[in-house]
């Protein structure tokens, strides 16, 4: 029988070997060459997030003093480096490869090894997951600075490292780096859809002081109309609830989607504070309105409640081109012009409700402006899910792949 830890959750098909261990000084050698003759300029730091990067890259300017590079170490492609600054993505501090195709220096306070009998691709996935976390604990020098660990060299090299065969190896890192590829793909994908739609809140609706944007659907040339938000929306329309009937309470929105909500459904009535939802309501969120979480209900397939922290306005125009016009930057910025409060800016609903907003007297181009920017958040929010999803993937197979 297997030993249960020395074979992993998850296994690519044709490998049953059990794995061995050894110790981080039996597969890589501490780096200790200085830049003597300042042979190498360029200095590297070793980011939690960005990984080994390029000083100027990282701060915009170099760091380190021309005068002081002889007594930093010389990294050179593939090498591995360890900085002890804690955060809360890397709470014993980041390992990461210089995948920087060149050589550097980095600070003496950094730990430099080179490795060799290991595929260095699966030994740079090995060290985004948390096993060697616990190692890192247990051996740390108590006393340590808050934001540093502390750890002697003689034993950060003991720390085991789990081997399979080096086919094995291979097939992990490779598989991990092409879930890195899909997950930077959907990432710019989604940051790239962001900034067209920040952009187009800026374009598509009037700046201040003018009546039409600066681009428009072709065929329409007319002024837009000026009058106050009321007046093109009907503002927490009364409503009785009833004594009883099943309800789901809603506690949060992001963007124009509604995060999460008690999964529980109610049968008594909701607080007469709360207000019911029907298809076509907008709900404006009313305290730090440049979050821009907003949501316009298309359909219903339940009852659902809101909190009187959001504004309800019942559209008499395109439902949708209403929710983007209260997230257009103009829009906001006047919201903001008439909050109170610093740490959380809020406004009342009777000052959004006479805030003067532009907006076309044709139905048609309201309609066709509503429709890009629901394509639009349509494709945000479908990028954003498989990115999400591609993420928890990645962190369950660190956390199955290895042992």
């Amino acid at each position: 029988m297997q030993e249960k830890d020395s074979v992993p959750a998850i296994r690519f098909a044709g490998f049953t070997d059990d794995w061995e261990r050894r110790g981080l000084s039996e597969i890589a050698d501490k780096v200790t060459e200085k830049n003597v003759g300042l042979q190498f300029v360029e200095t590297f730091t070793n980011s939690a997030e960005f990984g080994i990067i390029s000083q100027r890259d990282f701060f915009d300017h170099d760091i380190a003093k021309l005068d002081s590079l002889g007594g930093y170490y010389i990294v050179r492609a593939e090498d591995f480096v360890y900085n002890p600054r804690i955060s809360t993505s890397a709470p014993v501090g980041p390992i990461n490869r210089n995948k920087l195709s060149r050589t550097g220096v980095m600070s003496p306070l950094y730990t430099v090894f080179r490795p060799h009998d290991i595929d260095t691709t699966y030994l740079e996935h090995f060290f985004k997951c948390g096993y060697w976390h616990s190692f890192m604990n247990f051996n740390g020098d108590t006393g340590a600075r808050s934001d540093r660990f502390s750890i002697k060299d003689e034993v950060f090299f003991q720390m085991p490292i789990p081997m399979p065969q080096i086919e094995e190896q291979r097939k992990i890192g490779e598989y991990l780096t092409y879930l890195d590829y899909l997950i930077t793909l959907h990432q710019r994908k989604y940051s790239r859809l962001c900034k067209i739609k920040k952009s187009m809140l800026e374009r598509m609706f009037p700046r201040e002081g003018a009546t039409v944007p600066e681009i428009r659907f072709t065929g329409f040339t007319d002024d837009w109309e000026q009058r106050k938000l009321n007046e093109i929306a009907l503002f927490n329309p009364k409503e009785e609830l009833p004594d009883e009937f099943e309800y789901v309470d809603l506690e949060s929105v992001v963007g124009t989607e509604m995060l999460s909500h008690r999964t529980e459904t109610k049968q008594s009535a909701p607080s007469r504070a709360q207000r019911l939802a029907r298809t076509g309501d907008l709900f404006y969120q009313m305290v730090r309105p440049y979050q821009k979480n907003n949501y316009l209900f298309e359909k219903l397939d339940k009852h659902y409640v809101f909190s009187t922290g959001y504004a309800q306005l019942r559209p008499l125009i395109d439902g949708y081109f209403l929710l983007s016009l209260v997230q257009s930057e103009c829009f906001v910025k006047v919201v903001l012009d008439n909050c109170t409060g610093t740490s959380y800016p809020a406004i009342n609903a009777n000052d959004l409700a006479n805030i003067e907003v532009h907006f076309p007297t044709s139905s048609e181009e309201q309609q066709q402006i509503g429709d890009y920017f629901r394509n639009l958040d349509h494709l945000i929010t479908l990028h954003q899910r498989e990115l999400e999803r591609l993420q928890n993937i990645k962190k369950a197979c660190l956390e199955k792949m290895f042992v």
